[in-house]
């Protein structure tokens, strides 16, 4: 389920770190967090199951929409000037907890940013957004990167692979069935996954754990692509994002049209 979240800043801030992913992250975990107990219950009583109760780590996020910012690309910073800024967060969880999902986050006053620039913010609008019609075979365009990554035996720093290098498509199958393996509880063939990116993208990236000893810069890929696979496969991507690190703001896809 995917949910649109509407933010207003409440003082005179306008700076924001331009890798403000993490700390977006970090305030979703937390809201969550918050809510362990209650939401585990929640489950339990909608018969969810054992299994599924830590289904709620399961989210993802769009990037902040507020518009054509100014940017002060030397210090890294964003300076917003929007009175309404949006934000959508997908959770891979039934369309039951839409309205417990809703009241987590409505009216929530929280801080984003690093200890010398961001935004004081708070929620005051929270809507549960439609489903797509799922086929087998669906269009999307990647608003945040794809991660593909693997760290080679003696190497100290994970690589990062391009949509044109050997195994990005290989690693890519094999991070979708391994993800609804775990969070379904059956498998589903790899050969019933067909991944076609578009021949064109670019490279992006951001920080994550900014400002902590393990800070690090994770780069992906944004293009075009086409998957090929069974419809629950494609409910899984849309409301778990289709990357790796999924829930530190990579992997968010938006459905395109085909003739």
């Amino acid at each position: 389920m995917r949910i649109k979240i509407t933010l207003n800043p409440t003082g005179k801030q306008r700076m924001l770190p331009m890798d403000y992913q993490y700390y977006l992250s970090a305030w979703i975990y937390k809201v969550m967090r918050k809510s362990d107990k209650a939401f585990a219950d929640f489950l339990h009583e909608k018969g969810y199951g054992q299994s599924e109760t830590k289904l709620y780590k399961l989210f993802c996020f769009s990037r902040l929409n507020f518009g054509k910012p100014r940017l002060w690309k030397e210090k890294k910073l964003f300076e917003i000037n929007r009175h309404e800024i949006t934000l959508q967060i997908s959770f891979d969880v039934r369309e039951a907890a839409s309205n417990f999902i809703k009241g987590l986050f409505l009216e929530q006053e929280f801080y984003l940013g690093d200890q010398l620039n961001g935004i004081d913010f708070k929620v005051t609008k929270v809507e549960a957004l439609p489903e797509p019609d799922f086929k087998e075979v669906m269009y999307y365009r990647l608003q945040t990167p794809w991660v593909v990554s693997y760290k080679p035996e003696g190497e100290k720093y994970p690589r990062y692979l391009r949509p044109d290098e050997d195994h990005f498509q290989e690693l890519s199958v094999k991070h979708l069935t391994e993800k609804y393996a775990n969070t379904r509880n059956k498998e589903v063939e790899k050969n019933s996954i067909i991944f076609s990116p578009q021949a064109t993208y670019k490279r992006s990236g951001f920080l994550v754990k900014n400002g902590t000893p393990e800070e690090t810069r994770v780069v992906g890929n944004l293009f075009d692509f086409t998957l090929t696979a069974p419809v629950e496969v494609h409910q899984m991507i849309w409301n778990a994002g289709v990357s790796e690190k999924s829930s530190s703001g990579f992997g968010w896809v938006e459905r395109i049209e085909k003739d």
